[in-house]
């Protein structure tokens, strides 16, 4: 005999299971947390990262500026003349590190302003264009160079066929591709212990996971879910926040735990902030946003 109403059956066994999963998602969230609107009027934000005392600073990328929220709540212009700057990251010695694309390179900013570059081409050949970035444990960068044509270079020639994952060693001496075929790697991020790297193709709709061996070397390449990703972070309990519409959790297993919506046509990017690192930072076209919540980010 024929079970009844199987694909009844089947969808409303997985409208159960993902409320159960959304349930659990929402303990993510501090107790009546809204997503607030902090800040506006940009032409489009990106790259959010925390420095160590909680501070969180974000581009306006067609203005060619880094905008800085405090601890204080003020929000402020930081730096005018930036290189185009899209991904920030800070590295283990309090600089800010910028995917600063005016010119397809890699920035570090020290703490005066003055700017070094780290990386401006790869084998003689240019970037396509760094977009965003992760610090490892021992200093070592990792980062992802999809290409996206920009109105302001003068030269849109594609120098590099493949768009890749690099890896600078901390010494800056070593810069080589750790991970490829890939159709558009976007945001990137690695877990609390260093072990685990996660890469957005948002090229090809999927995010996958890698193992961090020594000497920034990746192995086992697994998928990890069929979505990708602008930019991402982490929390402390494994959890990973991909961006697009609005921001997707996931936990630890690839499972979708929440959803949080925005309301803007695109979600660039999102990091962990405050004095406490508990409010996520949401930056999404012309505006920054926050949100309150029980876990916190893992800087």
């Amino acid at each position: 005999m024929s079970r009844p109403y199987p694909l009844l059956t089947l969808l409303i066994f997985t409208s159960i299971s993902y409320t159960l999963a959304q349930s659990k998602g929402q303990k993510l969230l501090a107790k009546d947390a809204k997503v607030t609107q902090v800040a506006a009027a940009y032409k489009f934000t990106e790259g959010p990262a925390v420095d160590p005392k909680g501070n969180v600073y974000f581009t306006d990328q067609p203005n060619d500026r880094i905008i800085k929220w405090s601890t204080d709540g003020k929000v402020a212009t930081y730096m005018e003349g930036t290189g185009r700057s899209n991904g920030l990251y800070f590295d283990n010695d309090g600089n800010l590190l910028a995917c600063a694309d005016q010119h397809n390179q890699l920035w570090k900013i020290d703490s005066n302003k003055k700017v070094t570059v780290l990386v401006k081409d790869f084998k003689g050949k240019k970037f396509n264009g760094p977009n965003d970035l992760w610090v490892d444990p021992d200093g070592g960068i990792y980062f992802t160079d999809p290409y996206y044509k920009r109105s302001y270079w003068t030269n849109p020639a594609k120098e590099l066929e493949k768009q890749d994952v690099y890896y600078l060693s901390p010494n800056g001496t070593d810069l080589r591709v750790v991970a490829t075929n890939l159709v558009q790697p976007n945001g990137i991020v690695g877990s609390r212990n260093g072990k685990k790297l996660y890469v957005a193709d948002i090229g090809d709709g999927k995010t996958y996971v890698y193992d961090i061996v020594s000497n920034g070397v990746l192995e086992n390449r697994q998928l990890f879910t069929n979505l990708g990703s602008d930019g991402m972070t982490i929390d402390n309990k494994g959890n990973l926040y991909l961006t697009g519409k609005g921001v997707t959790v996931f936990n630890k297993k690839g499972k979708k735990i929440l959803q949080i919506p925005i309301e803007e046509k695109w979600t660039a990017n999102v990091c962990f902030g405050g004095k406490k690192q508990k409010t996520l930072f949401i930056t999404a076209m012309k505006s920054l946003y926050t949100l309150e919540m029980s876990v916190k980010g893992i800087r």
